[in-house]
């Protein structure tokens, strides 16, 4: 499946499942009320903190991965199952659904995709929005997890000389000069930046999939997509940057999902800085 849908496929296709994944990193409670106002029909709410983080522990990052079985339980819950096509939006540029995405495509749900241009394009463009949650009958899911799109931390420290790290934070955070979240300023050593934002236009919507690969090839140079490990400040516009390398055929890279948040939590780990 295309890894991006536009709000008029969403709209032709009412089978489809679909998850609303709006976040504020700074206002953790405001996506679910968002949600709890008006949401697409049929949506489902997953929130970040509680269905797509595990607990966290102080050293795991701010929004850990759960164990698969455990992502699994909460997909039957929600009566996902292997063969149906979900889809994912949030009230941004796409970084909070892509999380969701990735972990679906992590769990070996390949029929995922993120809803181009989100919940914004959607109003804007006059579709049906409801207030009504959707009754759903519960299940087992059992899905076969894709390790190959996950990078642990051990993974990185093994191939921290070798990899073709890609950081997807704003530059001042990459480069160290400020950071208005975590307690740590700087970057995993060797990590180049692309600042996830770069991904869409001005309405929020993907770039073409020939922009998308010039502008990554063009950061990593003659290194292959599989060698590539996406990390962020938690895990999330780190996914935000493997989708954008899908959407450009740059298939077969990897989500750190601790990210630097789980990276900088131990001062022995080596860090770097532009300043």
């Amino acid at each position: 499946m295309k890894p991006i849908v536009s709000t008029e496929e969403l709209a032709e296709n009412v089978d489809w499942r679909i998850f609303d994944c709006r976040h504020d990193l700074m206002n953790p409670a405001l996506g679910g009320e968002q949600y709890a106002q008006a949401h697409i029909r049929g949506a489902l709410f997953a929130d970040l903190d509680k269905a797509l983080s595990a607990e966290k522990t102080g050293k795991n990052g701010r929004h850990p991965l759960p164990e698969s079985r455990a992502f699994m339980a909460w997909l039957g819950k929600q009566g996902v199952r292997l063969t149906d096509t979900v889809i994912c939006y949030d009230g941004g540029n796409g970084a909070m659904a892509s999380r969701l995405w990735w972990m679906l495509r992590w769990a070996g749900h390949e029929n995922a995709a993120v809803l181009d241009g989100g919940f914004a394009k959607w109003q804007k463009e006059g579709r049906e929005v409801t207030a009504d949650v959707p009754q759903v009958e519960p299940g087992t899911y059992a899905g076969k997890p894709k390790t190959s799109l996950f990078a642990s931390l051990a993974f990185v420290e093994k191939r921290l000389k070798r990899a073709a790290l890609l950081d997807a934070r704003a530059p001042e955070r990459y480069r160290g000069e400020k950071e208005p979240i975590d307690p740590v300023a700087g970057r995993i050593p060797g990590a180049k930046n692309r600042f996830n934002g770069e991904n869409v236009n001005g309405d929020g919507t993907f770039k073409s999939a020939e922009t998308l690969r010039a502008e990554f090839k063009k950061v990593l140079g003659d290194r292959t997509p599989g060698e590539v490990i996406h990390y962020c400040g938690s895990g999330v516009a780190a996914c935000h940057n493997a989708l954008a390398m899908e959407i450009a055929g740059l298939t077969g890279s990897r989500v750190y999902i601790g990210s630097w948040s789980e990276w900088s939590a131990d001062p022995a780990r080596p860090i770097s800085r532009s300043v």
